[in-house]
């Protein structure tokens, strides 16, 4: 095992807690495994034990990432998306093939696919811009995370007004998903969309409201103007 590995469990063994542990199962329908540390010391762990690392060669911090993915521990997983993202700048399209992998294999919860998907295949797709056409395949897939990620992928790129049609087509495959966390997905992508294209949004969800499962609905339009939320509630 790398040292760093070590560092980064010893760190989080010496900041758990069995009240935190115990109160953030509760987020979570599935069983998780927690250590029970707070998010900002999680973060303060992932970016101390980076500076451990920083200089190796992307390949081998990514398997340091894989070793943390494995361990099935969620804030271990808050870790591996840190340091994912922290190489965005030197990331290639062959990256893409070890991002997904690390959502269809790995991926447990909605927390740590939402941690990977916002930031680290976020910002891979806002470089890489021809990869939507790989989540608008993940939007069919089998595995309910894979699904979540095709929408969660684009919140960063959705708040600076990107990829408004790609948004679509993707809410489109999802919109009659029956899992909720697959709704709450999709209805948070459009909500983001909504603040730089309010119009287009409300009448997406004006044109689908019909068969949109309301948690889906309620969620895209959360941030609307109190007229066009009772609007689009309207039966």
């Amino acid at each position: 095992m790398d040292d760093v590995i070590k560092v980064v469990r010893q760190q989080l063994e010496l900041n758990a807690n069995n009240k935190a542990r115990e109160s953030g199962k509760r987020f979570f329908k599935e069983e998780v495994n927690l250590y029970g540390v707070k998010s900002a010391v999680v973060r303060k762990i992932g970016k101390e034990s980076f500076n451990i690392i920083n200089g190796k060669k992307k390949t081998e911090i990514f398997l340091l990432c894989e070793e943390l993915w494995r361990s099935g521990y969620t804030e271990e997983a808050f870790i591996a998306c840190e340091w994912s993202y922290f190489l965005r700048d030197h990331y290639d399209t062959e990256d893409f093939k070890i991002f997904e992998k690390w959502v269809d294999e790995f991926v447990s919860n909605w927390a740590e696919c939402d941690s990977l998907c916002n930031h680290t295949i976020g910002a891979f797709i806002e470089k890489y811009p021809e990869y939507l056409l790989y989540l608008k395949r993940w939007a069919k897939s089998k595995n309910r995370w894979m699904r979540r990620a095709a929408a969660v992928s684009l919140i960063v790129p959705a708040r600076r007004g990107k990829f408004i049609e790609d948004i679509f087509e993707i809410a489109d495959i999802l919109l009659l998903d029956d899992d909720d966390l697959v709704q709450k997905g999709y209805g948070w992508m459009l909500k983001v969309a909504s603040q730089p294209h309010e119009k287009q949004v409300f009448d997406y969800v004006i044109k689908n409201k019909g068969k949109m499962p309301r948690t889906a609905l309620r969620y895209a339009i959360e941030k609307m103007p109190g007229e066009l939320k009772a609007r689009a509630m309207e039966k």
